[in-house]
């Protein structure tokens, strides 16, 4: 596990272009993102969880999460071990009856029940080397910000909101629109 970094879920992003988010990580001990496309239900489930909505039936994470608890276990963190052909593979590390197993699974589920288990989101140091986004020092003044005009009417954007989120701007000119949150191939 020393090959990890602790992060945090910085936002959830929606595409205008296509049904596909992107949960935004935030690594704690540095500015560093990882982005990672997920499916709608996914990013739902995360809001949902995140904003703390009261919902009246279980959702999928919250069966799971129960499930756990059920049957005496116990989840210690989520992992996001490895990136493979733009895929990432993740990791739920849990606790039973005195061993610790660890469950294959999709980051974004992982995810998903790390917000409601109120656990560790952990990256391997090779996804965030391969895959983390580090904002320039001064990319205020390397590039104008948009005018306020181009706001929607009654939106002002703060400057550290702006500078924040170019990083990201310019990642998403560069991701095709069409890959989406792609699962492991079934075995």
């Amino acid at each position: 596990m020393t090959d990890m970094v602790e992060v945090v879920i910085d936002s959830v992003r929606v595409s205008l272009m296509s049904p596909q988010r992107v949960v935004v990580l935030r690594q704690t001990e540095v500015e560093r993102y990882l982005p990672i496309w997920v499916g709608p239900f996914e990013a739902e489930s995360i809001t949902v969880a995140l904003q703390e909505v009261e919902i009246s039936r279980p959702m999928t994470h919250d069966l799971l999460k129960n499930l756990f608890s059920l049957f005496n276990g116990k989840i210690l963190r989520v992992e996001i071990v490895a990136l493979k052909e733009d895929v990432y593979y993740g990791n739920i590390v849990a606790e039973t009856d005195g061993k610790i197993i660890n469950v294959d699974s999709r980051p974004s589920d992982a995810v998903a029940l790390a917000v409601r288990a109120h656990v560790p989101i952990l990256v391997s140091q090779a996804v965030m080397d391969e895959a983390g986004i580090v904002p320039e020092k001064n990319i205020q003044e390397e590039t104008p910000s948009e005018p306020a005009e181009k706001l929607a009417p009654g939106v002002d954007a703060a400057p550290e909101d702006e500078k924040r989120l170019d990083v990201f701007e310019d990642f998403l000119k560069k991701l095709g629109t069409d890959k989406g949150d792609k699962e492991k191939p079934k075995s």
